[in-house]
Formats: C-alpha cells, structure tokens, sequence
C-alpha cells in the first residue's frame, strides 16, 4: 500500500521550520585556550596584533639593497640574521646580509636571494639571480593585520584553530557552555546490551548512536535509559528531561499504529511543531517543545533513527548550542548499478563512493530496509534521490552526501 505523501512534511520545510524557532541556549563562560577544543565562541575574535609582527625572510639566503646588486659584483657578508636573533649592526654598502627563514630582515632590506641562487666566492657572495622588490620577504601584517576579525562567534574550534588563536597570544577565551540534552529509548520489547533476550525481545541499539553522534559534538548527555510504554513512567522521564536539559531526544513511539503516549504527553506538557516528513527512511520524525526543553522523536527503526539525526537533529542541536552550521557537502557521482526507488519521498540510500578511472562512482550497500543497520555501517555515504524521482539505471547521475563528521 502507498504512502499518504500529500499530508508528508518535506525535509527542507521541517528544517527550515525548526531552525526559525530556534535560538542558542548556551550562556557564555570564559576557558583557558587549552581547555578550548571543541567549544563553541561565543564572540567573534579581533586579532590584537599583525601576523607577522614584523618583516622577516621567507627563505634562506641574503638580504640584499637592489642598488648593491647594479653592478653584477660579488658582496661581502655584514652579518648574520636568525630567527630570534636580529642583525643589529650597520649596514655598509656594497655589503649583504646572511639570514634564515623568519628572521626580522634589516632595515633597507628589498629583497633576500634564496641561497640556491648564489655561490660563494672566497669571502664574497656572487647573485645567479636578479630579484625583485619584496622577494622572499614576509612583510608584516600579511596574514591577518592589527584588528581584523580572525574566527566568528558560533565557531567550533577545532586543532586547525587553537593555534590561529595561540599564535596571536590569545590565552582565554569566551565560548559557550555545553548543550545539555536527555535521551531515552522507548518500548516494552527493548532490553540493555549485555541481558538475556526472551522471545520478541531486541537489543537498544539507538542509544548507543545517538550517545556517539552526541559526543561527537560535544554535547552533555543525560542519558534516562530505557522507558517501557507506561504513561506514568514517560511522563515522569519528560518531565525529568525538561527540568535539567536544552533538549530532549527519544527513540520509538512515533510512528502510526504504535502507542501514542508520547503524542498525548507532548500535546499535553507542550506542543507538536510536526509528526510526519516525506522522507526515507524517517517518516515517523516527530519535531515539538515542552516548558523548558525542545523535544525531537526519532523513529524506532535504527536507520531512521540515525539519518534523522544526522540530517535534522544536528543542525537544530547546532542552533541551539550557538554553532553556526554549515549545509553539508553534496556532489554528483555515476550509479554503478541500478538503484530500486519509488516517487514520493525523499529518499537517503546508503552507499559507497568510490573513485574510479572515468570519476566518481556510488553503488548501493545492500538492503535498504530501515531495519537493516548494516546498510549503514558499510556505508560512506547517503545516495540522496529527488522526492520525485523512481528508479536509478546504472550509469544515470545521482546527488551523493559523504558521510560527516558524525558518522566517519
């Protein structure tokens, strides 16, 4: 039987939805530049000096006046110039100077010769070269000048950024505090890793990935476990969510035909923002806010549960904890098989990218039983089909979105 698609949200208005009600949670608190990685600025960051902060030689050689160099004759070596240790003698005429790579080049400097460039001559230097004004010289402030804004607010730092930041002798920092989010599992059939299972029973497995990809943003998780399908025990553990976290994420209880606690409570304790997307797999995404705490439910179904996450969840957590998010990379790649689709619902199909000789190429993993977690685990990547589009042929195009940070 075919899905209703018409009373289906599609993804991006369930995003774009989500991402107008949200606003950052986080206050703002002070850390020292060590204790900075993976936070979130709270403050756009102005350089407090230039980089470099003085003039200095990009290579190995000499500093040289082109006047000195006219005449085509050998120059005797002034002095030395290392890095830490600048020339501070005169500087005569006829004369250059010995440097190394990021030593200050002295005053009246026009260029430096790299040492490859010329040959000593007894107690002289002969130039193989003529250089040009400015060669091999770093001038100061050609990185980043005095006051230039280096990093925006909603930055997560990363080890591409700290030392950005130690180099400019930046030694704390304003970030934001850790989102703080509660997760449960529920249903009556899920048992801890570890238990014994009875008949019709299965392991909670999507704690574990929404726990991982929660960690992988650097968020605080109160993790409440699993809850059975008791109206009392859900509404004690959303009440729980709302009175000590930013958010709270469940698992199951959200799709048709299941119990609808959780719908009765969030309509009860707050609100449904929405319940259904035109998307596959996670249909059954259930978007919504209590007093305090903003509510996402994900679909039993592991895959659904991780691609919900990933696609949704992630930018809003991101919102929420003061990142600014960027959309994720998408590329074209050629179907190296036929890929089994129906119109209706934007469909994420498991993959793998590979390169080949003619380009990119993308073949399915298998199953794409939202059921079928390994579909997933083999994966690198979504093979993301237009709402509208049936089935792939082998060799037709396909949008292909390599795996992010949270499931690489």
């Amino acid at each position: 039987m075919g899905f209703d698609t018409a009373a289906l949200l599609p993804l991006s208005d369930a995003l774009a939805s989500m991402l107008e009600r949200l606003d950052c949670s986080c206050d703002a608190e002070s850390v020292a530049l060590p204790q900075a990685l993976g936070r979130i600025l709270a403050d756009d960051i102005l350089s407090p000096l230039s980089v470099p902060p003085f003039d200095n030689a990009a290579m190995d050689g000499y500093a040289v006046r082109l006047t000195d160099l006219a005449a085509g004759t050998p120059l005797k070596v002034a002095g030395k110039a290392f890095a830490g240790q600048p020339y501070q003698g005169e500087w005569p005429a006829g004369h250059c100077i010995r440097i190394m790579t990021g030593a200050p080049v002295p005053l009246g400097t026009e260029a430096v010769v790299m040492q490859e460039e010329t040959t000593a001559e007894g107690d002289k230097v002969l130039f193989l070269s003529q250089p040009v004004v400015g060669q091999n010289v770093r001038r100061r402030g050609e990185d980043i000048r005095e006051g230039a804004s280096v990093l925006g607010a909603g930055t997560r730092l990363s080890p591409r950024e700290l030392p950005l930041l130690a180099s400019l002798g930046i030694a704390t920092l304003r970030v934001r505090r850790p989102l703080k989010v509660a997760i449960f599992s529920t249903g009556d059939e899920l048992k801890p890793v570890g238990a014994p299972l009875a008949h019709g029973d299965i392991y909670d497995s999507n704690r574990y990935g929404v726990r991982a990809m929660l960690a992988r943003m650097g968020v605080d998780c109160l993790d409440l476990g699993i809850i059975p399908d008791d109206p009392a025990a859900l509404r004690a553990a959303f009440l729980k969510a709302d009175s000590e976290a930013d958010a709270l994420i469940t698992t199951g209880g959200v799709s048709v035909g299941e119990a609808d606690f959780t719908k009765q409570l969030l309509e009860e304790l707050g609100e449904i923002g929405f319940w259904k997307l035109a998307i596959k797999p996670g249909k059954p995404f259930a978007f919504g806010r209590l007093p305090h705490t903003w509510f996402f439910g994900l679909p039993g179904n592991p895959v659904s549960a991780m691609v919900t996450f990933d696609q949704l969840v992630q930018p809003a957590l991101a919102r929420l904890a003061g990142q600014r998010w960027t959309p994720p990379l998408r590329i074209e790649a050629i179907a190296s098989e036929p890929l089994k689709k129906s119109p209706g619902r934007l469909d994420f199909q498991r993959g793998i990218l590979s390169q080949g000789p003619d380009g990119l190429t993308v073949r399915s993993t298998g199953s794409q039983d939202s059921g079928v977690f390994s579909s997933l685990a083999k994966a690198n990547c979504y093979i993301v089909l237009e709402q509208a589009r049936g089935k792939v042929a082998t060799g037709e195009t396909v949008t292909v979105e390599p795996f992010g940070s949270l499931l690489s």
